[in-house]
């Protein structure tokens, strides 16, 4: 068992260890999470000493055979992309367990569930990251759905069941999409002699033009639905509202991670031709993503729906990136991933904590905070500058890449989208002058400041938003050999200079 495959499986031994923990003993059940959390987290970041930087392809590989029958494995490993994005994962994790460490208090079903429900999805995260097998990593890009869906059913808040069913129909509806996708590509390759699921191998098989259009459809909707990109977005703002702040963290700061992964690991590897024959048409979607959910946040007036709609014009970003074909394009889309990651846990940790005090989603309710609560407001309005992208804070670096990226091949492109920038520099300071600052709201007097342990919960986020900030090169030195395969798999070159013309 390498590293990988243990950061993949201990919590699943920490869910091992909750299910013989009496069910009473809530401080025992929630200890027992965070421990198995922070284990991980050391095992994974144990995984960068076993790691060869500056090397294309997987690394940590293991395979082992599952249904021999039709050659599906359980096969994992990890590239730059698939790394970065597991650190993601295994340090947001215990900053949920701490964050929002009574958010399972009052649910459907006990505690206990709810901390059985989010480790096995931290496992399942993993494990979509590392998956090499198409099939593995069809059967947990759906199986991730089990534990959302009881998430927000069962611990949420308003409307939380008709939020969480239309989250599983919407994702049913792209997972049967890929599905036959998967079906097809395998087939095509039992055809040509190598029947495989294994993502490199079929990334070498010949595909007829006009099939890899509606295989790349296939894998392209159920991606983008999981992002989400406009128009298939619709189910996140429900969920958003609905979900509690540590769930809303994992669903918009990891799990969406996987439909953008998705479109770089098989959309653009498996299906090149595809790929440049769509790219035209999903640049679109993603200006549409960028200016729609920029101007729905702009209108919004509770908390939870204006950050949801930030992150479908965030998440219109990544794509644009993603589809530019660019090694800056594509960089900048996967640290933008990341940077997304740590800025969307920041408003949410946040925000869920200026909820709970004041028992209410409406910006305007909480009027004046910066008087009675510096701390915390202090540390939103950080939040609030990495979401528009300030320079010196993280979401900087990877807009910034998009942008050149996308400009260097789509002029007209990259200029649409600098509006993004200014509509979230009105929705932010909008939303900070409402939310912050003018006199104190009548109900907001007896609001305290962050406790010690909010305080360790939300400070690896802004160090991480500092850091990558100012310092991002470690991580684009990690990410770019996966951005120059993917191109030289899709057979696309950066353009020339504008000033060499």
């Amino acid at each position: 068992m390498n590293l990988l495959v243990a950061t993949l499986l201990l919590p699943l031994l920490g869910v091992v260890a909750l299910v013989f923990a009496p069910r009473e003993n809530s401080k025992l059940i929630k200890q027992i999470a965070l421990g198995s959390s922070l284990v991980t987290l050391v095992v994974s970041l144990l995984m960068l000493t076993k790691y060869k930087f500056g090397v294309t392809g997987f690394q940590l590989v293991s395979s082992h055979s599952w249904f021999k029958f039709f050659n599906i494995n359980f096969a994992v490993g990890i590239d730059g992309l698939a790394l970065v994005l597991i650190l993601l994962t295994t340090v947001l994790v215990p900053i949920v367990v701490v964050g929002g460490w009574n958010e399972s208090e009052g649910g459907r079903w006990s505690v206990k569930t709810f901390y059985l429900l989010i480790l096995v999805l931290e496992s399942f995260m993993i494990g979509v990251f590392a998956a090499t097998d198409v099939f593995l990593f069809y059967v947990i890009f759906e199986a991730m759905l089990i534990p959302v869906y009881f998430l927000i059913g069962g611990y949420g808040r308003g409307d939380r069941a008709a939020a969480a069913l239309k989250f599983l129909l919407y994702s049913l509806f792209g997972g049967l999409l890929m599905l036959a996708a998967v079906i097809g590509i395998f087939m095509i390759s039992a055809n040509q002699g190598a029947a495989s699921f294994d993502v490199t191998a079929l990334s070498h098989i010949k595909i007829s033009h006009n099939t890899q259009d509606w295989l790349f459809l296939g894998f392209f909707v159920a991606f983008a639905i999981k992002a989400p990109l406009f128009p298939f977005h619709t189910w996140l703002p429900g969920a958003a509202r609905s979900a509690t702040p540590g769930t809303s963290i994992l669903v918009l700061g990891i799990l969406d991670k996987v439909g953008t992964y998705g479109m770089i690991r098989f959309c653009l590897t498996l299906f090149p031709e595809a790929t440049k024959t769509f790219a035209p048409y999903i640049i679109v979607l993603s200006l549409l993503s960028i200016i729609y959910g920029a101007f729905l946040a702009i209108g919004q007036k509770d908390l939870n729906s204006l950050i949801a709609f930030t992150s479908i014009s965030h998440f219109g970003f990544i794509v644009l990136g993603i589809f530019a074909l660019t090694s800056q394009g594509i960089t900048g889309a996967s640290l933008y991933m990341v940077n997304h990651g740590f800025s969307t846990a920041a408003l949410f940790l946040i925000g869920g904590w200026m909820i709970e005090r004041r028992k209410s989603m409406q910006i305007e309710d909480f009027g004046g905070l910066q008087r009675i609560t510096p701390v915390m407001a202090w540390l939103f309005f950080i939040a609030g500058m990495s979401a528009l992208a300030l320079p010196g804070l993280s979401s900087f670096v990877s807009e910034f890449l998009v942008l050149v990226g996308t400009f260097t091949r789509y002029p007209a492109a990259a200029v649409i989208g600098t509006l993004g920038i200014v509509l979230a520099a009105l929705y932010v300071l909008l939303l900070v002058q409402r939310s912050l600052h003018g006199p104190l709201k009548a109900g907001n007097e007896e609001t305290h400041d962050l406790v010690l342990r909010e305080k360790i919960a939300i400070a690896p986020v802004i160090v991480a938003l500092v850091l990558l900030g100012f310092y991002p090169k470690p991580a684009i030195h990690v990410i770019n050999p996966m951005t120059s395969q993917v191109l030289s798999q899709v057979q696309v070159s950066d353009p020339s200079p504008l000033a060499g013309k």
